[in-house]
């Protein structure tokens, strides 16, 4: 209850295979949601998917993962915890940047939660507050033997001694034990000491036994590996059907997913060819549209030319009249002149009668 979705999106799950570690084995066959959880309680983030009841994908995020693009459409990560390598098919790059950036941030996000939780353990826990000239002593581990409870109490009468001495300096002090049952004692202690030094010598050689015997097994091991190899070389004769069937139902699967991711590549691919044909179409009519505009524009180039001729005629055919009618004007002054000149004479003949 203390988790809390940050970020979701849908893609196809697959899992590595854990015979082969290469291919890939689809966890569904349709798209499933894939979400970003913070759980406050532990202070942890994890990625999980779920399909129907199970859950396909619980993976906490540690600083170490890392999610790698493969492909335009599809990532992958390594969870070591769950000993597994988890990939996503995407619908579209943006989704996979989505993601892949959110993964980066929720990393950065469990780095800086880690740390802080270990700064606040060392300020808690003082036993971590150790000193560099305080050395612990480390216990001797042994194989199983008689040797092992003699070890042990090697190093136990080695601090019983030491706690002795400490005592028996604190009685001197004080004055509480007589000087002789201090020297009885301390050469008591002195001589268990001494069976304790040789029978840790003798722990120490039966030490090297043990690693032999340790040698003889691991090879005795080796051996049974190598015959269970065999054998299961042997049995996988038998189940090559089987795993000839789950393999090609496996390689089924992937082939349906590349086929659909190709039939949206195919539909892009189409919507682009569409836009580029209505591109082209227009691009044809306004090819024919300027053909018409220069054919319009030849024929009006045409009439001009002969409108001009035209005009050059009727220019030619005026200045013709013009200077026709310049002639016959003079003819008119030359006639006017004479028609007064005989209306003149006519009045001076009026005049004399």
């Amino acid at each position: 209850m203390g988790e809390q979705p940050i970020f979701s999106t849908r893609a196809h799950v697959f899992q590595i295979d854990p015979a082969t570690k290469r291919n890939w084995i689809p966890a569904s066959k349709h798209a499933l949601t894939v979400s970003y959880f913070y759980d406050a309680t532990r202070n942890v983030y994890r990625i999980i998917s779920v399909g129907g009841t199970k859950a396909i994908i619980n993976s906490t995020i540690t600083p170490n993962m890392t999610f790698t693009k493969t492909s335009q459409k599809f990532g992958q990560w390594a969870d070591s915890r769950a000993n597994t390598v988890y990939g996503l098919g995407f619908a579209s790059e943006q989704h996979l940047s989505q993601f892949a950036e959110k993964f980066q941030e929720v990393k950065e996000a469990a780095r800086l939660a880690r740390e802080k939780s270990q700064d606040k353990t060392e300020l808690t826990n003082p036993a971590l507050n150790i000193t560099s000239h305080q050395v612990l002593p480390s216990p001797i581990i042994s194989s199983n033997g008689p040797g092992e409870d003699k070890l042990f109490r090697s190093q136990s009468a080695d601090v019983e001694i030491t706690t002795e001495k400490e005592r028996l300096k604190k009685m001197l002090s004080e004055g509480s034990v007589s000087e002789v049952q201090w020297e009885a004692e301390f050469f008591s202690l002195q001589d268990n000491n001494n069976k304790l030094v040789a029978a840790l010598h003798e722990a120490n050689a039966n030490v090297d036994q043990w690693k032999k015997q340790l040698a003889a097994y691991q090879e005795e091991t080796e051996t049974l590996r190598q015959r269970v190899a065999e054998l299961e070389s042997q049995g996988a004769h038998d189940s090559s059907s089987e795993n000839n069937k789950e393999d090609l139902s496996q390689t089924l699967e992937e082939l349906e997913l590349l086929i659909k991711t190709k039939d949206e590549e195919i539909q892009m691919l189409k919507s682009q060819k569409c836009s580029r044909w209505e591109a082209e179409g227009e691009r044809e009519e306004t090819l024919q549209k300027l053909q018409e505009l220069e054919t319009r524009n030849a024929e009006l180039e045409r009439r001009l030319h002969l409108s001009e001729q035209t005009l050059a005629e009727t220019l030619a055919e005026r200045e013709k009249m013009q200077s026709e009618v310049t002639k016959v004007a003079e003819i008119m002054d030359v006639k006017i002149f004479e028609l007064s000149e005989i209306r003149q004479g006519l009045a001076k003949l009026v005049e004399s009668n």
